[in-house]
């Protein structure tokens, strides 16, 4: 049998090499594509060529059979020069072309000439990718017309690619894999022998619009510690706040740990991303701004919730999850209430227990008065 591009589904000799440069929840999203690959064509190889910052979100990816990870120059080691990111990269592109790809796919919403440009130097027999609306590319053989609708999610938008290879329809679940031993992953609070309700607490945000105050993080940890004796891990991206390239939140962490008092407290700034997933992955239910953190807990299969500013909620929404979304009509996250988060807090853990996620998400009952 054969789609409409030719494909024969039951081939097992098929190369197929996704690639996605850019952020973390990007890359996320990009995650069905793999498992709907591998479930249609089981025996195939596939591939991912990502960027070494977000590589990390393939780590033990089952869909997958190789994960290849270039250097940005902005991103290289110290002692690393910016010509040997280059030579590094010419020897991966050459390795990549002897491995004679059918399909190299251009995972990412809008036409993306120099992932383009990569392709094409691996000489492989076909080039899937998203053209702009009214124009071709005659270096594209397998091209889509990209047009974003507004109610489209980006996971969504995305697997579109996959149409021409005979896959369509409602994209699955993200996938991110923890790694479930993982040396300095931070410890759980076990009282009395009896796991509490972990939940993870994310303060990080890369835009000033999603930046929830820390009081109101320490007065929301306060009350669900309270209520339903939670215990909870604190993420965030260590760091001065004045480095120009990479600044942390070391002295937010630090203000509300000085101003929460909830019992029960472990800190966890991640310097790595793998770090970052082994501790989410921790957790049974996460708190969050729009962002990376928020894609990789999606990918893990929990439930968030999620504070969105200066962002389109209906493109970046956490995929596949039990979720609840707070964005206030001014597009900016310090709107947004304690009140107002605790309530829609007690409404995400009705919308798991609706679905059926309670031998997951098992926290103990209210403590009264």
């Amino acid at each position: 049998m054969r789609n409409n591009a030719g494909v024969s589904s039951s081939a097992e000799s098929l190369r197929f090499l996704l690639i996605r440069r850019d952020n973390i929840g990007d890359l996320v999203c990009t995650t069905p594509l793999f498992r709907a690959l591998r479930e249609r064509f089981p025996q195939a190889r596939i591939e991912a060529l990502v960027n070494s910052y977000n590589a990390p979100v393939l780590e033990n990816n089952p869909d997958l059979d190789a994960v290849y990870a270039y250097t940005k120059a902005k991103h290289r080691p110290a002692g690393k020069s910016v010509l040997g990111v280059y030579w590094d990269r010419m020897q991966l592109q050459l390795h990549l072309r002897r491995s004679r790809f059918d399909y190299v796919i251009l995972a990412a919403p809008g036409f993306q000439p120099r992932s383009l440009q990569f392709a094409r130097l691996l000489k492989p027999r076909h080039i899937v990718g998203f053209v702009e609306p009214g124009n071709s590319s005659p270096k594209i053989d397998i091209a889509l017309p990209y047009a974003l609708p507004r109610s489209m999610h980006e996971t969504e938008n995305v697997f579109r690619l996959l149409e021409p290879l005979g896959i369509a329809g409602t994209p699955p679940a993200q996938r991110v894999v923890a790694k479930r031993i993982s040396n300095g992953s931070p410890a759980l609070y076990i009282e009395g022998g009896v796991k509490p309700l972990v939940i993870g607490v994310h303060i990080s945000a890369r835009k000033p619009s999603q930046r929830w105050p820390m009081e109101n993080f320490a007065k929301l940890m306060e009350r669900l510690g309270e209520t339903y004796n939670a215990s909870f891990l604190l993420f965030w991206s260590p760091g001065n706040e004045a480095n120009p390239l990479h600044p942390g939140d070391d002295e937010k962490a630090r203000r509300l740990l000085l101003l929460t008092h909830a019992k029960s407290v472990t800190p966890s700034p991640t310097d790595h991303l793998s770090q970052l997933i082994a501790g989410l992955d921790q957790c049974d239910i996460v708190i969050c701004s729009d962002g990376g953190a928020m894609h990789v807990t999606a990918g893990l299969g929990k439930p968030i919730l999620c504070f969105f500013g200066k962002s389109d909620a209906t493109r970046w929404y956490p995929w596949g999850v039990p979720h609840v979304v707070l964005q206030p009509p001014g597009m900016d996250v310090i709107d947004i209430g304690v009140e107002q988060a605790f309530a829609a807090f007690e409404q995400l853990l009705k919308v798991c227990q609706s679905q059926s996620m309670t031998a997951q998400i098992n926290p103990p009952s209210k403590k009264s008065g």
